[in-house]
């Protein structure tokens, strides 16, 4: 070949390698983040047991299904979120992004079959795409910090009837209609197992890892050695002693830099109550609550967690790393601030207020050093802003489940030391979604054979998609747990039936209201198409979806009811005006949808499309 050639070659190979190291250095570091899977593995078999499930009426595959009935009663569903998980990686995969956070409740109740099952499709996208997952641990992965026997009496079994599953024969038969599953594969793993089983997934350091540490690591990052990591990080060395007792509970926390400059902080903030009389036993599952409530009882019991984020973080600002903070509960109240009004009109143990965190929980963490904070738990999309007293402000970041309503991800960019954008990514069209129908059709025609007094609403086998079925599984979760459980009797009786004409005439005289309507470009006619339990369920949309239901509901909608708000707070009954007031400041979050946040000068813009 001749030297002109080669030399031109040559050039053309130096060009093309400085534009791809330009390209690389140019593209912006994503990381995913997964919350609260509630993964079952649907087709798993057990280890100890032959028993397949039943067998789909259509396809003629086996699956081992909880029933529609307890995915009704659920605030998480049990069965379609496994191909919805699915739907999430394959995503992930087409969009190139290498880092993944599962923030707690990657498992439902950490049973064995599961854990496993998990494990098995996280180390099939490790490996095909070059994933790394990144996992913490909630109230639903370790249930007890011990592992202790469990049972489930909603399995769906032969002919549509309920099946129970145990890990013991010792449980209450008495409402068995079939003849009860045993295996060890359904009880609740505690820390030592689960943690095992899914030890490459950020709980034990990788040789790949640039740092890793937990808060009982010994060395600094100037002496980090593989080697070391690996003989503290075993669960033994990893123990805070319980306030007030002598009883010892590992804490699996870590900070890991899986990328030059990148410090994932997972916090551990499955924080178990101990019981006042306890057996005596170091490993009794039985001796704790569960850990549902989180940083309110983190404050209180592994204080420890404080003392290690101030560090973390101190270090990671010395160090230029940027910190990216995430754990399975929220650290800022999920409600738009007006968690004070649903306490006084709901009461301080309905709407799952025991979970919200107390102000001082986000003063605690920011003046730590946490800025930016992704959780779950609440199977919400939320975004809650705090500024501490001394000036510190924590952006808490709620990712919502891909078990519920709106099923979606997070995606956030991070486009410099101070420059974080984070995107949602609704999960809508699910492949196979509907694929166990076939199974809800034979338990609904035996519910109704047998009268059952718990029946639920057979138009959601009518789903088109995925993202339809999650609204009717939160439009029967209303209708049948969340009515009857969370609102005062009277109140519901007094707007349930009214039409949004009723509502929006309740306080006002006529000239009055046909002044606003121009005012609002909105004629009466429309507020008699809907009626207080659609006010009642597109309040649970918000709440659940913030920005996201928008679209569902529609502005038209969302501007009548803020009219309405608006009369009811000139209410003379107190519970009116707390319910307008509660209404209205679901409807005006922070941005949650698509939006960038500013670390230097602690700002948050909205990027969605209006």
């Amino acid at each position: 070949m001749p030297f002109k050639n080669i030399f031109c070659s040559l050039l053309l190979l130096v060009l093309v390698s400085c534009k791809t190291e330009q390209h690389f250095n140019e593209k912006k570091l994503q990381i995913a983040f997964i919350a609260d899977v509630h993964l079952q593995d649907i087709f798993a078999q057990f280890e100890d047991n032959n028993y397949r499930g039943i067998k789909n009426p259509v396809t003629g595959e086996y699956a081992n299904i909880r029933t529609m009935n307890a995915q009704l009663h659920s605030t998480r569903i049990f069965n379609e979120n496994y191909f919805a998980f699915l739907e999430a990686l394959n995503d992930i995969v087409k969009r190139g992004i290498k880092q993944v956070v599962l923030p707690g409740d990657f498992s439902d109740d950490g049973q064995p079959v599961h854990v496993r099952g998990l494990r098995k499709i996280l180390n099939e996208y490790s490996q095909k795409y070059g994933i790394s997952f990144f996992v913490t641990t909630g109230n639903h992965d370790v249930v007890r910090p011990f592992s202790q026997d469990a049972a489930k009496t909603d399995f769906l079994g032969k002919d549509g009837k309920e099946q129970i599953i145990s890990s013991s024969k010792n449980f209450d038969k008495s409402k068995s209609e079939l003849k009860p599953i045993i295996t060890a594969d359904i009880k609740n793993w505690g820390y030592k197992e689960t943690i095992q089983e899914m030890r490459d997934f950020g709980f034990f350091p990788k040789k790949t890892d640039l740092y890793w540490e937990t808060p009982f690591s010994n060395y600094t990052y100037e002496q980090y050695d593989f080697e070391e990591a690996q003989k503290e990080s075993v669960l033994e060395k990893r123990t805070y002693i319980v306030k007030n007792t002598n009883l010892y509970l590992p804490d699996a926390s870590y900070v890991v830099e899986p990328i030059k400059g990148i410090w994932l902080l997972a916090i551990d903030a499955n924080a178990y109550v101990p019981n006042e009389k306890l057996s005596g036993k170091p490993d009794d599952p039985h001796d704790f609550s569960g850990a549902n409530t989180g940083y309110n009882n983190v404050l209180i019991y592994k204080s420890h967690l404080l003392n290690w984020v101030k560090k973390v973080s101190a270090e990671a600002k010395q160090k230029g790393k940027i910190l990216i903070a995430f754990s399975h509960y929220p650290m800022v109240d999920f409600n738009d601030n007006a968690s004070p009004e649903l306490k006084q009109l709901f009461g301080a143990d309905k709407m799952q207020l025991q979970r919200v965190p107390n102000e001082e929980v986000a003063q605690q963490f920011a003046d730590a050093g946490i800025q930016i904070h992704f959780g779950g738990h609440m199977h919400i999309n939320d975004t809650g802003v705090r500024t501490s007293a001394k000036g510190n402000t924590l952006f808490n970041i709620q990712t919502p489940s891909l078990a519920a309503y709106m099923p979606a991800y997070k995606i956030l960019t991070i486009h410099s030391d101070s420059e974080f954008e984070v995107e949602t990514v609704v999960i809508g069209k699910v492949l196979g979604f509907n694929s166990l129908f076939p199974f809800y059709e034979e338990e609904y025609a035996h519910l109704q054979s047998s009268k059952s007094e718990h029946i639920w609403n057979k138009e959601i086998l009518k789903a088109k998609d995925y993202a339809a079925f999650t609204n009717w599984h939160l439009k029967e979760l209303v209708r049948l747990r969340f009515l009857p459980e969370d609102f005062p009797a009277e109140f519901l009786k007094t707007i349930i039936s009214l039409s949004g004409k009723d509502l929006l005439e309740m306080n006002k005289n006529a000239s009055e209201t046909d002044k606003e309507l121009k005012l609002n470009s909105l004629t009466i006619s429309n507020f008699e198409l809907w009626t207080g339990f659609d006010m009642i369920f597109d309040f649970y949309r918000l709440k659940s979806a913030d920005e996201l239901a928008y679209s569902e509901i529609g502005n038209k909608r969302l501007k009548q009811y803020e009219l309405v708000c608006r009369q009811l707070k000139k209410s003379n009954d107190p519970k009116l005006i707390l319910w307008a007031e509660i209404f209205l400041k679901t409807m005006t979050g922070d941005p949650s949808d698509h939006f960038m946040i500013d670390l230097k000068n602690n700002q948050i813009d909205n990027l969605s499309v209006k």
